[in-house]
């Protein structure tokens, strides 16, 4: 780091050694600043001055009258009226020849010719031939490369103006026309052909009305027809299906009856078997019972054993009575299934009952004899006179139960089968008679059932269509009260007064609001509304991150450059290159290096101490202060000497300090390596940065070439980074435009540092051979 300092210092006392050296050296730091100052000055504000530029104007517009629309158009003096209040160009009002030599002598940058027809050809609108309005633009393009631009905006400005003008002329025709309108629509004729229009309008109404209510009255009285109709079919409908219903209850009382005359046959002969057998088995129980005592005192055992053996055979009977009892509970289920009005269905269910009592009875006398015939077998092995006794109740009881079945028998006899076999006979009979009404009545209903279906369906038909027909006539009635309404509201408005008893204004306000609205549309300023018909829409601009002017806007690309140019300007004005009579003092060795070192060149000096490095930065430090010197002008000068915007002075000096530094350190390692050579690349990078930076054009209208290489050129980056500091940044936007820049100081001191050496004696070879030229 001494040696370093040292060299520095030795140049900075050579720099200021005389008046000459520091004027040289302040030249160095001021030209580049003048560089950018000229030209961001020059493209200050060159749109705000157009007015300068001088364009012709030539009409020879002849107009246009139609007989539809009589009102007179010419296009042609409406748009020479609009342009002497227009200041963007000179506009230079005079006959259609002189406008064209002018534009070719370069009096005029451009012209403008009006034709004849203009305003006719633009009025074909309304006819079924359209033609496009043409106007002749004559442009000179020699003169300047900016200027047609220029031009072309004024007469882009003049189409426009003529697409205004005629939109605005034939709103205001709309408009005067409305207005004719409705002054005529106020007259007393028109009045009066209201009020006639009105009453014959209001009779129709009432002739379409009385008709829809005739309809709507015939309509009316088939449908009463139609009720009476509807009815007799339903109930004829409602007796068939009753019928139908008899017929199957009917048959179903046919199989009734059979099943009950065919049960009270078994039942009887049921009946009759099984009291026979009841009464037989108590005879056989009676003669067992006395045998069965008489052996009491002969053998108790065996006595005990048949009493018992007697008991479980009358147990045994009661399943008789259960069979019995049985058969009469289904014999009364059947009666139950006859008709309530049967008078004999009563009296048969009530003998049935009485009859299944004496048979609960006779089942009870059975029961209780078993009983007694099961205790006596226990009682003739203990005491012989209780078993005396109990041969006397068993006979009592088998005679009592003998006489319990000879009542049912005779009570069954008596009462209950003779009414079964009446009571079966008449049901036959009755079933039989009805069966054969019921088909009559069936088939006098189908009949009647056909001929009520057709007429109900045809006087359907015919109600249908008499409703459609008086729902059309009401509609169409409704339709012309609705005209008559609208009419006299229209004609209430008209007049400008209203009766206060009128019920139809409060209906029709919505009307009377539409005619109001008409009549102020039509009674208004023409002129204000066919201008705005004509430009509905105005563009309201609002600028993100703006830029006070163009030539702040410019501003970085000049500052930029010049900063570059400073670099270039420095290489070609100082030495960078040290001899060998400054080593000899920066080592002090005295005025000369011994003979060992060799020729004056890069790294001769090593052996003592003298690096290629710190040749390199030693030297580099005069440069890099005169860079920084000029970074810090042109910006200062930029922001308080022109007036450029900058929302962050601090960072916007900050580009300019690191620009300066590394668009010095690519130049002076470029000199350094190749020399002369060095200087024609940093010549060549800085024309492909002109072009292709993007500072004047956006780079997505340069070529691809240019669109591929721009993100390795240092410009882009240090144009955006000053763009942020200027009018704002979004996100680190800045910080990574800093970085991007800094980065190019890699590849800068890789090659100075590093990949200079291979390449120091090819540079030595080329700088002898130019000298030995005596030219170069």
């Amino acid at each position: 780091m001494k040696i370093i300092w040292g060299i520095f210092k030795r140049d900075m006392c050579h720099a200021t050694r005389n008046v000459i050296a520091v004027i040289v050296s302040m030249g160095l730091v001021v030209v580049p600043a003048l560089y950018a100052w000229f030209n961001i000055a020059a493209s200050w504000n060159p749109y705000g001055n157009t007015k300068a530029l001088k364009v012709a104007v030539a009409n020879n517009d002849k107009g246009y009258k139609s007989d539809l629309i009589p009102v007179r158009v010419n296009v042609g003096e409406t748009i020479i009226s609009t342009l002497h209040a227009n200041d963007q160009l000179d506009w230079q009002f005079v006959k259609s020849d002189k406008a064209i030599d002018g534009v070719k002598s370069g009096e005029y940058y451009a012209a403008i010719v009006i034709p004849k027809g203009f305003s006719a050809d633009m009025m074909t609108l309304f006819s079924p031939d359209i033609k496009h309005a043409q106007l002749k633009y004559y442009l000179n393009e020699k003169i300047n490369p900016i200027a047609p631009h220029i031009t072309d905006q004024g007469a882009t400005t003049v189409v426009n103006t003529i697409d205004k003008t005629f939109a605005k002329t034939i709103a205001q025709v709309g408009l005067d026309l409305a207005s004719s309108i409705l002054h005529y629509s106020q007259s007393p004729q028109m009045a009066e052909y209201m009020r006639n229009l009105n009453g014959n309008l209001t009779t129709m109404a009432d002739t379409l009305s009385g008709a829809s209510q005739q309809v709507t009255s015939y309509s009316q009285l088939l449908g009463s027809a139609n009720d009476i109709v509807d009815s007799t079919g339903k109930l004829l409908a409602s007796a068939t299906k009753a019928g139908k219903q008899a017929q199957n209850a009917l048959k179903q009382g046919k199989s009734g009856a059979t099943s009950f005359t065919s049960a009270g046959a078994n039942v009887t002969s049921s009946v009759n078997t099984a009291l026979d057998q009841v009464s037989g088995a108590f005879d056989q129980v009676a003669a067992k019972v006395n045998k069965a005592f008489d052996a009491i005192g002969k053998d108790s055992d065996t006595a005990a054993s048949q009493l018992t053996t007697l008991s479980e055979q009358v147990s045994s009977s009661e399943s008789l009575y259960d069979t019995y009892i049985t058969s009469l509970n289904h014999m009364h289920e059947s009666v139950e299934q006859l008709p309530d009005s049967d008078s004999a269905k009563q009296a048969l269910l009530e003998a049935i009952d009485r009859e299944i009592t004496l048979l609960e009875a006779a089942k009870g006398d059975s029961q209780k004899l078993a009983q007694q015939l099961k205790d006596a077998s226990t009682q003739v092995t203990q005491d012989t006179a209780a078993a005396e006794r109990s041969r006397k109740e068993i006979l009592n009881r088998i005679t009592s139960a003998k006489q319990s079945i000879s009542n049912v028998r005779d009570d069954y006899a008596t009462n209950v089968k003779p009414k079964i076999d009446a009571l079966a006979s008449t049901v036959s009979t009755l079933i039989s008679q009805t069966d054969s009404m019921i088909t009559q009545l069936s088939g006098t209903a189908d009949d009647l059932d056909d001929v009520t279906g057709d007429v109900g369906t045809n006087v359907t038909s015919i109600r249908s269509t008499l409703g459609a027909i008086a729902k059309k006539l009401d509609s169409s009635a409704a339709t012309v009260k609705e005209l008559i309404t609208k009419l006299e509201t229209g004609g209430n408005a008209g007049d400008g007064n209203s009766d206060g008893g009128d019920g139809d204004n409060d209906a029709s306000s919505s009307d009377s609001g539409e005619s109001d609205e008409l009549r102020a549309l039509a009674t208004a300023n023409a002129s204000t509304l066919s201008t705005l018909i004509s430009a509905p829409v105005a563009l309201h601009r609002v600028s993100v991150y703006p830029i006070a002017n163009y030539g702040s806007a410019m501003a970085p690309f000049y500052t930029i450059l010049s900063i570059w140019v400073g670099a270039i300007i420095l290489c070609a004005m100082l030495k960078v290159t040290i001899s060998n009579r400054e080593k000899a003092h920066v080592l002090g060795l005295g005025d000369t290096l011994p003979r060992v070192a060799g020729p004056s060149g890069p790294g001769n000096a090593s052996r003592w101490g003298l690096r290629l490095d710190h040749e390199y930065f030693g030297r580099y430090a005069i440069f890099a202060l005169l860079a920084l010197l000029q970074g810090t002008l042109v910006c200062l000068g930029d922001m308080y000497f022109l007036g450029v915007q900058a929302n962050h002075a601090l960072q916007f000096l900050a580009v300019g300090w690191l620009a300066a530094l590394v668009f010095s350190n690519i130049v002076y390692t470029l000199t350094v390596s190749f020399g002369d050579i060095g200087k024609a690349v940093a010549v060549v990078l800085l024309v492909m940065q002109v072009a292709g930076s993007g500072g004047t054009f956006p780079i997505e209208t340069l070529p691809k070439f240019f669109q591929m290489l721009y993100p390795f050129l240092p410009f882009p980056h240090a144009i955006d980074a000053m763009h942020a500091a200027m009018a704002g940044s979004y996100g680190n936007e800045y910080l990574l435009d800093m970085v991007y820049l800094a980065l190019f100081l890699i590849p800068s001191l890789l090659l100075g540092l590093v990949l200079r050496k291979p390449v120091i004696r090819l540079n030595n070879w080329v700088s002898r051979n130019l000298e030995s030229t005596k030219v170069m």
